[in-house]
Order: C-alpha cells, then sequence, then structure tokens
C-alpha cells in the first residue's frame, strides 16, 4: 500500500498573482499524516488558515476565471496551480504559507512548483495514502458544457476543447494521470485566454499580472509574441485546471473524468459532488488503518483505530479472540446507561434486535479488515439474512458477540454470526459485506 508524503524541507517561491498582480512570498512546509494541505495567510493577525478542501472554497462569483479558497474575509487566490503540482508529486500533507491573497502565477503553469517540490524531494509518512473510488456515476452541465465522472480503477481524464473560435480548434485529449504523464504532459502547459476578451478582463480587475510570457493569448491567426510548448497546449492547461481543482476532493481519486468544455466553475461542482459521495460511503463503511495481530485480544481504544464508528453508535467494548479472515469474538456489555433504553422501552428496558445485528456486524468488520490485503478499505453492510431473536437481551447481560466467516470473494464476504447470553444463543444471522477501495 502507498504511504502518505509530504515535503522533505521547506520550498520557497516568490512572485505576482495572475489576477492581483501583487507581490507574494510562499513557503511550502512539511506537515504529519493525516493534516491535508493547509494554507495559511502570514501577512494577517492571527494568521489565518484554512484547509484545501471543498469545504472552504469561495464562490466564482467572487473570484471569477481561478478557483479560491477561504472564509470570510481571509481568502487565498488562485491555488489551482499549486494544488495540480503536489497532486502529481504525489504529496498528501504541507503547510502552504503565504504573504498576500494570491498564490503567484510564475510561468503560467504548474512546471515551476514541480521544479521546486523536486529540489527538495518527498518525505515518506508512516501511515496508509487514502484514496476515494468513486461508486456512483456523476453528470453536470452548465451554459453548454459537460462534466461527467465515472467509476474506474485509476485516475483518467478524458477532455474535449471547443471554443469556436479559428484560433483554437476542436481537440480531444485522453490521459490515465501518473506522476510521470503529469510532469511531462501536463504540468508545462500554460494558462491562456482570447485575444478578444483581454482588455475587458484587465478592465474588469481580472489578469492584472497577465503578460505574454505566463499567459497565451489567442489570436484568430493562432498564438501572438509566443512559442508553444505542445501543439495542443491549451487543452492541456484545462487538465491541469482540473487536477487542481478536484484536488479539493481532500484526497487523490480513482475515477474517468469526461469533460466538453468544462472550466473552473462546473469543475468545483464535480469535486463537491465527489466529496459528497465520498462522506456518504466513508460514514457508511467500516475503515482501518490499524492493523492487529492474529489472535491478538483488542481494547475499545483499538477497535476505534479499525472502526470508525463512535459514541452513542460503537457497540463492541471488546475483541477477545480474533482469527482474521475466519471468525471473531467480541464482548458488548449491556447496562442501563446505553441510550437506547431511554425509548426502548420505558418502564421495561429491553435492547432492540437491530442493535444486536449491527454489533454483529461490527465485530464482522472487524474480523474482514484484520486482513492485510484489506487494509485501507471499506466493509459495507449489505444484506442480512435468516434473522432470528430467540431471547430479549436487558440491562446487566454480557452478549458475546460470535462471527465466522463462510464465504469469502474478492469484493465480497458472508459470515454467520450470533449473539449469547450466558451461554444462549439470543441472536443469530447471515450478513453479507462489500470490501471497498476507500
Amino acid at each position: 500500500m502507498e504511504k502518505q508524503k509530504t515535503v522533505a524541507s521547506e520550498v520557497h517561491l516568490n512572485g505576482s498573482g495572475l489576477h492581483t498582480a501583487n507581490k507574494v512570498n510562499v513557503l511550502i512546509k512539511p506537515a504529519d499524516v493525516d493534516t491535508g494541505i493547509i494554507f495559511v495567510r502570514t501577512d494577517l493577525p492571527g494568521k489565518p488558515s484554512f484547509k484545501a478542501t471543498v469545504d472552504f472554497l469561495l464562490p466564482p462569483e467572487r473570484s471569477p476565471r481561478r478557483t479560491s479558497v477561504g472564509m470570510d474575509s481571509t481568502e487565498v487566490q488562485t491555488v489551482e496551480h499549486v494544488l495540480a503540482a503536489l497532486y502529481g508529486f504525489g504529496i498528501d500533507n504541507a503547510f502552504i504559507e503565504i504573504d498576500n491573497n494570491e498564490l503567484p502565477g510564475l510561468d503560467g503553469s504548474s512546471t515551476m512548483y514541480l521544479e521546486a517540490l523536486s529540489v527538495v524531494g518527498v518525505k515518506e509518512l508512516d501511515k496508509e495514502r487514502h484514496f476515494f473510488a468513486l461508486r456512483d456515476a456523476i453528470v453536470l452541465e452548465e451554459n453548454g458544457a459537460t462534466l461527467m465522472a465515472l467509476p474506474c480503477n485509476d485516475f483518467k481524464i478524458s477532455y474535449t476543447l471547443d471554443y469556436n473560435h479559428p484560433g483554437l480548434r476542436t481537440e480531444f485529449l485522453e490521459l490515465n494521470l501518473t506522476p510521470e504523464t503529469f510532469k511531462n504532459e501536463v504540468a508545462p502547459a500554460r494558462t491562456f485566454c482570447l485575444e478578444e476578451e483581454a482588455a475587458q478582463l484587465q478592465k474588469e480587475g481580472l489578469g492584472l499580472g497577465a503578460n505574454y510570457e505566463n499567459t497565451l493569448v489567442v489570436g484568430r491567426n493562432g498564438i501572438i509574441n509566443n512559442t508553444l510548448r505542445f501543439p495542443n497546449e491549451c487543452i492541456r492547461h484545462k487538465v491541469l485546471d482540473l487536477i487542481g481543482d478536484l484536488y479539493l476532493v481532500g484526497c487523490p481519486i480513482r475515477a474517468h473524468i469526461i469533460a466538453l468544455r468544462s472550466g473552473h466553475s462546473l469543475n468545483l461542482k464535480l469535486a463537491k459532488k465527489i466529496a459528497q459521495q465520498r462522506t456518504k460511503y466513508i460514514s457508511g463503511g467500516m475503515e482501518t488503518q490499524f492493523q492487529p495481530k492474529d489472535g491478538e485480544n483488542l481494547n475499545i481504544t483499538e477497535i476505534m483505530k479499525i472502526l470508525p464508528h463512535r459514541e452513542p453508535f460503537l457497540f463492541v467494548d471488546k475483541i477477545i479472540n480474533l482469527q482474521k479472515g475466519k471468525r471473531a469474538t467480541g464482548i458488548k456489555n449491556v447496562t442501563i446507561n446505553d441510550y437506547f433504553f431511554k425509548g426502548h422501552f420505558p418502564g421495561r428496558p429491553v435492547m432492540p434486535g437491530v442493535i444486536m445485528v449491527e454489533a454483529m456486524a461490527q465485530v464482522g468488520g472487524v474480523m474482514m479488515l484484520a486482513q492485510e490485503e484489506n487494509r485501507g478499505k471499506l466493509a459495507f453492510f449489505m444484506a442480512i439474512d435468516n434473522v432470528k431473536f430467540r431471547k430479549p437481551v436487558v440491562p446487566g447481560d454480557q452478549l458475546v458477540l460470535e462471527v465466522e466467516l463462510v464465504k469469502a470473494r474478492s469484493r465480497t464476504g458472508q459470515v454467520r454470526g450470533q449473539a449469547l447470553v450466558d451461554g444462549k444463543v439470543v441472536c443469530e444471522a447471515d450478513l453479507m459485506f462489500a470490501i471497498i477501495e476507500s
């Protein structure tokens, strides 16, 4: 499994913002596991910071033609090029300190960011890298543009550029994104604009730091006062922007992205939809990074390193027998303080049958995710069959939850579970799980 990474040491850059022309210094610093990418405004009182995720996106109308993050009146503009570079270099965790409101445009691409990162290199961290494999298709449309995300084992982009402009012919580009592909095929591509819109953009306060070196100006007969790095450099920059925007999901994704004339506005709507899907699946599944040894007993703290469940929805107090991928036994001490007794039932507390089944499922999740090949994956509760409730369970009882694997395939598993009190079966069921990438 791939490990999380950060920069090996500090990275310094400086320049002017493409849109504001503000002078800015950038310091990219190492960060610990699960930090994510954090922007820090060092020029403001209190040095406000926020994470590079869709949760901190600013509305497109506040900063058009670029991607900006922030909160309240604090912002960091034009983050897409540095985020694309961090994706391409495999950086999961970093602090990005800046002393103005927009990142430097540099040469209008991600190459100079990538070169600066290459000088210091990466540091591998002691935790598995998070990926999100798209589960359900997403289709978005806006002002004649279309953006689609489909489940895929890799990160793949198929982009169609169609500006109906004599200097920008209709083009198609499809790439499987790898670090090498990003470095050689995407990172050097510079931002661009049409000649007829350049003056109007600057009148509106946009592109104040743009020039013929850091921005390709497309005239009716081709590129003005510059030379292309690729014959199709403009479409490659569209792919670069899309990569940077989608890194705001919060982790690398595995999906096939199909785009027609998509820009920042639609890209960011897709990033939000993917992030919502990721939250839905993670909250509904069981994710593990902790790997217990075969035959090991687990206390509640160690169980919480495997299962995402927390009070009041964690129904296993300890695991007393674990044979990874084969069988496991858990304990649930039933007390009057359990929250469900407040309404089930006042005056005659009885443990709900669905809670007993959920407790068995949680033990089954621990058993299945404890296997090395399932490390970092999710176990989703898919089906229940042959459920029988044989005796009420009340406060003071100790549930012994026994689960055993019945059938295993590469992506699914079926377990047989039973709950016992004083050696007598009080509940039993067949449970089906799906094992997927996180």
